[in-house]
């Protein structure tokens, strides 16, 4: 394995060092043309803490007061990048004084006596590109007070990245990291004196991998929300760099700002966040508001589908739903086996949710965070409906892609005359077990009550006998399945009516009460809330209906409904605290 990670990886490794080597030699920038206004949002808070030494990155904690953050040895490969990055500049920024200036010009400083001549890990086009980026946002921040001799070093540096883009980009990986490399390469053209023969074909590089990357739905290979939003963010920052400088957009550029926004809008929930699925988060608060400020869009998807996610939407509730198969190839490689799996957000407050990405807990997280079982969906026999590949290399890490999920998801969306009606299908357990999992979802327009429908059935001869060969390996007992509905960790749950009801408090004030016809069984179980930016997984509970399949057609019918004494509006104060 060791020797295969080295024959598909060494080639690039050893172009991005020798690249790196070379640019680290090349004549350095002189000072600035033009600077771009400081778009990136950071946290106060989180600027704060690394001032007091607790220094988190990549889901580690590591209390370093006074160190250099050089001189830590990261605990894995996702801290490295973070820490390369430069995204903590941000919140060192957000915080603004003498102390976070000082800590600021300190680790910037030491990276470019470290690494500043080529060597190191944070020589890739991607990681490049993202610290490009920060610095020229806050090159003012960092430059202020300092000596002529240590500004000529931050603008070697600079230059030297710059040309390490210009011969590197283009070699990035596909999707976000490429952008991110182009769009490093746009902002140093447009602001550094000398590099303004990168412009053009930094621009036209960016349109390009908008045309490939963007389909027609303004969604990306991944289908991960978060990372449709890190995409979109970067094309409205260089958008913006480019009209300052009075610079066309490339078409494609252009065309893919106009179909992103819409989508955006879609995946996003009544409380503001995205919805989590394939390996994304919420987003960082306020960057989905200023990104689409920025892109000047205000329309929404129409009915249909936004990258493969579909939305219903009445009064203060939103669902929404994993409606298309899952990526496939290397696009998968963070994906999850969630299709026709919903989430539910009440006004501020998410209800029901996915487990989400678990990648910031280790391997084992992030394995159990891609399962059927970690999503708000059907899981037959306590199978996913698509399966893990083998692990294997891409890039620097080991990587299972997703195979074997469903191919076919016919899906239906129906205005009614008092509700909104989404069906649709998916057919990751007929190779298996015969049977065709239907899902339907009903939100009145007062956005009070969703009525669900599972659906377990043979649509053919042949998926009947493959049915019958599944119940006689099990002795006819029947095809246990559970539908899970996984709750948001401040949801406070209690079991009602003598076990026939379940009543699900949020901290607005609301009550929720969940119900089922008989013939499943109900109980409440642990679950948990893989949440970006904390230490570890939060507990949760998940309602878990648990039935067996014994004939061709199974059929469960729940709601979720406002108990009748939960007002029309709420007025919500509450506030989280943040992670300790």
């Amino acid at each position: 394995m060791t020797t295969q990670r080295n024959w598909r990886t060494t080639p690039a490794r050893v172009m991005n060092r020798v690249h790196a080597r070379l640019a680290a030699r090349a004549r350095p920038a002189d000072g600035f043309v033009s600077q771009p206004e400081p778009r990136t949002v950071g946290f106060f808070a989180r600027g704060r803490q690394m001032i007091a030494g607790n220094l988190m990155f990549a889901g580690h904690l590591v209390e370093a007061k006074g160190a250099s953050l050089w001189e830590i040895e990261p605990p894995d490969p996702a801290f490295a990048e973070e820490i390369q990055g430069f995204a903590w500049l941000d919140d060192l920024v957000a915080v603004g004084d003498m102390k976070a200036r000082g800590l600021a010009q300190a680790w910037t400083w030491g990276w470019i006596e470290r690494y500043g001549r080529g060597k190191g890990p944070g020589w890739t086009p991607e990681m490049t590109g993202r610290r490009v980026i920060r610095w020229i946002h806050h090159a003012l921040f960092l430059l202020r007070g300092l000596p002529a001799e240590k500004s000529d070093a931050f603008y070697a540096a600079l230059g030297a990245q710059a040309q390490f883009l210009a011969k590197r980009g283009t070699s990035a990986a596909p999707g976000l990291a490429k952008f991110e490399a182009m769009t490093g390469l746009l902002y140093a053209g447009l602001s550094l004196e000398g590099m303004q023969a990168h412009v053009t074909p930094a621009r036209d590089a960016l349109g390009a991998e908008c045309e490939r990357q963007v389909d027609a739905q303004g969604g990306i290979p991944t289908r991960n929300p978060e990372e449709l939003l890190e995409v979109f963010t970067l094309l409205t920052w260089a958008q913006s760099a480019l009209e300052e400088a009075g610079i066309a957009l490339h078409p494609g550029h252009e065309g893919a700002i106009r179909r992103i926004a819409p989508t955006l809008r879609t995946l996003r929930h009544a409380d503001g966040g995205l919805a989590r699925f394939h390996g994304g988060g919420r987003g960082l608060d306020g960057r989905l508001d200023q990104a689409l400020a920025a892109s000047g869009s205000k329309k929404r998807q129409t009915d249909g589908l936004a990258m493969g996610f579909t939305r219903l939407s009445a009064g203060r509730t939103s669902v929404i739903v994993d409606a298309s198969p899952p990526p496939s190839g290397l696009a998968s490689a963070n994906a999850h086996a969630s299709t026709l799996a919903f989430e539910l957000t009440s006004g501020r407050r998410p209800l029901i949710v996915s487990c989400g990405s678990g990648g910031g807990f280790g391997e084992d997280w992030r394995r159990a965070g891609r399962a059927t079982l970690s999503h708000s969906v059907l899981c037959l026999q306590g199978y996913s409906s698509a399966r893990l590949s083998t692990p294997r290399w891409i890039g620097e890490r080991r990587r299972e892609l997703l195979e074997d999920g469903p191919k076919d998801v016919p899906i239906h969306m129906a205005h009614l005359t008092e509700s909104l009606r989404f069906e649709g299908g998916h057919d990751g357990y007929v190779r298996e077990q015969g049977l065709t999992h239907a899902r339907s979802l009903e939100l009145t327009l007062d956005g009070r009550s969703l009525r669900g429908e599972d659906y377990l059935v043979t649509l053919d001869d042949k998926a009947k006998r493959r049915f019958d060969a599944a119940m006689d390996a099990v002795k006819l007992a029947g095809l246990p399945f559970e539908i899970r509905f996984h709750l948001h960790p401040d949801v406070d749950v209690a079991v009602d009516m003598g076990g026939t009801a379940v009543s699900m408090a949020l901290r607005s004030g609301e009550i929720w009460i969940f119900r089922y016809e008989s013939g499943v069984e109900m109980t409440l179980e642990a679950s948990v809330y893989l949440e970006k930016g904390r230490l570890r997984p939060r507990a949760s509970t998940q309602v878990v209906l648990s039935g067996r399949a014994m004939q061709y057609a199974t059929r469960v019918r729940w709601s979720l409904a406002k108990a009748q004494d939960t007002a029309l509006a709420v007025r919500d104060l509450y506030r989280e605290e943040p992670d300790a």
